[in-house]
């Protein structure tokens, strides 16, 4: 049994700028309200120190492993739930639209034995916050694109 939540958001910029704010880890407390501080290398197997800061609470910090990275593609991460029972597999997609537009994906997909554990509740709130990341992500992503144009269009 598997169960998902996902969010898609159009964004007005390349794929590259947006693969470059996921890549820079250092870079998310500029603009990611879920995940504020990550740590690790995009190495598939290795290991990294993500900070997740769902709305009403605690900051949890999650040790989970690189699972698969395609640059300017795709970063999924894998952690364990309910003492190993469920498997999550966290990811974020980008896919090129045009030479300057992209559709931004993250979500989270559950598997394993207990995977009927992880409550509707849980889900509703993790969409709201893969949400939330998606249209900041889309928010921050915009603006720099249009400054980067701006500054183009001042050099030429």
């Amino acid at each position: 049994m598997q169960r998902a939540v996902e969010h898609r958001i159009g964004v007005r910029a390349p794929a590259e700028l947006v693969w470059e704010l996921v890549s820079d880890f250092s870079t998310w407390a500029d603009w990611n309200p879920i995940h504020p501080l990550a740590e690790g290398q995009l190495k598939i197997g290795t290991a990294l120190t993500v900070h997740q800061a769902l709305p009403g609470e605690p900051v949890r910090v999650l040790q989970t492993v690189v699972q698969d990275w395609v640059p300017y593609e795709q970063l999924h991460w894998r952690t364990s739930r309910l003492g190993g029972f469920v498997t999550a597999i966290r990811y974020i997609e980008i896919e090129t639209m045009g030479p300057a537009n992209s559709t931004f994906s993250n979500g989270e997909l559950f598997m394993g034995l207990l995977v009927r554990w992880v409550s509707r509740e849980d889900r509703r709130k993790l969409r709201a916050a893969y949400t939330r990341m998606g249209e900041a992500l889309r928010d921050h992503a915009e603006a720099l694109w249009a400054q980067r144009q701006t500054n183009a269009a001042g050099q030429a």
